[in-house]
């Protein structure tokens, strides 16, 4: 039997023995996983070659552009015009400053947990950071066989670090269109003691769903009385009601109540920092005698993910907080894409009502944030990407800020259609 022309044995190895022949170290490499439904869509997107298409599932407007703020860029200019400004390294828990202010907008100036200093504010990079970071140090005291053991209780996909026990609340009812608070209850009841439990505290993503603050009141009795551990999620704090402090209203509601939480924050979305994604997440403890253990704890991990994080967007978002003039200025921009999104909510209820799309609508209008969840099923989604090239996500839900005026009235046919059509 002759050799393998190409010089190797059929080891992979050259026959003079050179080791640079052997096959790659990657040869073996398990085959991607499938990746996210934005992913996938935008890539199905991409090879349309249809004229007219339009993407509704991603988080920038409809031709993938994300939002600028005027005043974001007017400081930057300013910070970098700054010689005073020294851009050195900064700690693992990033800029002082800036953790300060994002704790306040998240517990409130009055929080009591803040003046007892039992608050441990970490900069991360961007929002999954803060989600990752917060899963990491609870895996950290679930290895070390400590009181809390889980499991972790999602609405939504979420990163769990590598937390094995991971269940589901049910959160959305498909045929009212709205939380359904009923079964919410159930099942936190039935979660374990100690269980941690995610909780979106405004803009629900995917659904723009929220809860209302008699809701979160029921809820947070609960989570007292099971002794749950609540992790809270602002992806997208203030473009809920245009305002910081309301939307982070049920974290402050749980701090008030006494309780030890996680949260998630992102300031990225609100300031239109993409190219410098600026995270936080806030630790609140029981008592102050914790927080040099949990410090201690979060630094080697902080260490191992990233380090230090950038300074940039951490001195955009702490200039802002810190200059009540850049604030309001701030402030008037995001109310500005609030009320867009909003009016574009209505106006695409209006719109199906005239064309008498089946059902009632008044959902639309009923959610709040960049997302809302129109109550498609996935038949109905499937007839508007392939005959319509409208794409959304596979759950139905949209991201509003891709609407406009070019495409309102497109929009709004093609859902009548897939409600209408026989299929």
């Amino acid at each position: 039997m002759s050799r393998p022309s190409s010089g190797q044995d059929e080891e992979g190895v050259s026959q003079n023995g050179d080791l640079g022949a052997h096959l790659s170290v990657f040869t073996n490499t398990q085959p991607a996983a499938a990746g996210s439904p934005e992913t996938n869509l935008l890539s199905a997107l991409k090879k349309n070659t249809q004229m007219r298409k339009i993407h509704l599932a991603g988080r920038g407007d409809e031709e993938g552009k994300t939002f600028k703020l005027h005043i974001v860029g007017k400081i930057k200019q300013q910070l970098n015009a700054d010689p005073t400004l020294c851009q050195g390294y900064p700690s693992s828990f990033g800029l002082t400053d800036f953790t300060r202010r994002a704790t306040e907008v998240a517990l409130g100036k009055s929080s009591q947990a803040i003046m007892e200093n039992r608050v441990l504010g970490v900069q991360t990079t961007g929002f999954t950071a803060a989600v990752r970071l917060g899963a990491e140090l609870l895996r950290h005291w679930y290895n070390v066989g400590a009181a809390w053991c889980g499991p972790v209780y999602l609405s939504a996909p979420c990163d769990a670090a590598g937390i094995e026990d991971i269940r589901k609340y049910c959160y959305w009812d498909d045929k009212r269109r709205a939380v359904c608070l009923e079964k919410l209850l159930e099942d936190l009841r039935g979660a374990p003691e100690r269980s941690v439990v995610v909780l979106s505290a405004s803009s629900h993503y995917p659904t723009g769903a929220d809860l209302s603050r008699n809701q979160w009141a029921m809820i947070s009795q609960l989570i007292m009385k099971r002794r749950l551990l609540s992790f809270f999620l602002l992806p997208a704090q203030a473009l809920c009601y245009g305002d910081l402090t309301q939307d982070a209203w049920p974290v402050q509601h749980f701090e008030s109540e006494g309780m030890e939480l996680l949260c998630a924050q992102s300031f990225t979305h609100c300031f239109g920092l993409y190219d410098e994604a600026v995270g936080n997440l806030v630790c609140v403890l029981k008592q102050k005698s914790l927080l040099l253990s949990v410090q201690s704890e979060a630094n080697i991990i902080v260490k191992s993910l990233w380090a230090q994080p950038s300074v940039g967007g951490a001195q955009v978002v702490a200039t802002v907080l810190n200059n009540p003039a850049h604030f309001v200025e701030w402030k008037d921009e995001v109310k500005r894409m609030v009320e867009r999104c909003m009016l574009i909510r209505d106006l695409l209820r209006q719109k199906l009502r005239l064309l008498g799309t089946p059902g009632c609508w008044d959902h639309l209008t009923q959610q709040r944030g960049l997302f809302c969840c129109t109550g498609l099923n996935d038949r109905q989604v499937e007839f508007l990407t392939r005959s319509r090239h409208v794409y959304l996500l596979p759950y139905g839900c949209l991201n509003v800020s891709a609407i406009n005026g070019r495409n309102l009235d497109y929009v709004a046919d093609s859902i009548h259609l897939a409600l209408t059509t026989s299929l």
